[in-house]
């Protein structure tokens, strides 16, 4: 009998984590982390910020001068040349290399491996000729 409700047990754990698993299955893929991630490259050039509490668009053009946009159509530069990532560390391009800064542009550091992650989970990543790169 105590083998029976042992097996009855594991059975119905079983059961109810197999259930699980298959709905988490059912969505949209969950990317744990961005080592996990495929790389690649942008088709539009373009990636997701927000800026005051708005979602907008950024890119560069040849120059590596950074443009923005609220809905993917109308550009316009960015005087300042910054944007914000996920954890509001703001980026920018400089002396070739991107920059990133916690306290409102007084010190800023290099990017580790010029990697930054967007305002929905997304990673984008530049090269050395500033193509971009995104995770999928």
């Amino acid at each position: 009998m105590m083998n029976k409700l042992i097996l009855l047990a594991a059975s119905a754990t079983f059961l109810l984590g197999m259930g699980i698993s298959q709905h988490d299955r059912s969505g949209q893929p969950v990317i744990t982390s961005e080592r996990e991630a495929k790389w690649v490259k942008s088709r539009t050039g373009a990636w997701a910020a927000y800026k005051d509490g708005k979602s907008y668009w950024y890119k560069l053009d040849k120059n590596a001068r950074l443009w923005w946009s609220p809905n993917g159509r109308d550009w316009s530069e960015v005087p300042e040349g910054m944007w914000a990532d996920k954890q509001n560390k703001w980026l920018k391009i400089g002396e070739g290399k991107l920059w990133w800064t916690n306290d409102d542009g007084k010190n800023f550091e290099e990017v580790p491996e010029w990697k930054w992650q967007g305002p929905r989970g997304e990673w984008y990543k530049f090269d050395a000729k500033w193509t971009l790169w995104v995770t999928r």
